[in-house]
């Protein structure tokens, strides 16, 4: 199946989930490429993905996220040319 490259914002509404959110990315270690936090003052903070993997390998990551109380998740990919 054809790789792809993109990216995840996540953004934390809820603190509960935390922990889980980090499991589920050292689950998918292996396609993320590159990960920055951004703090910020009203509680609501982000996350930023570079992912490369097939849609499979990303859609499970963005699944399983999307299914956690309080996090909200938006992802872009594009062809790997």
């Amino acid at each position: 199946m054809e790789k792809r490259v993109g990216t995840v914002i996540i953004q934390i509404n809820s603190h509960e989930e935390v922990a889980h959110l980090n499991d589920i990315l050292s689950q998918h270690g292996d396609i993320i490429l590159g990960r920055q936090g951004l703090p910020r003052s009203n509680g609501k903070n982000l996350i930023s993905l570079i992912l490369e993997g097939t849609t499979d390998q990303i859609g499970s990551l963005t699944g399983q996220l999307g299914r956690l109380d309080g996090i909200q998740v938006k992802s872009v990919l594009l062809k790997n040319s």
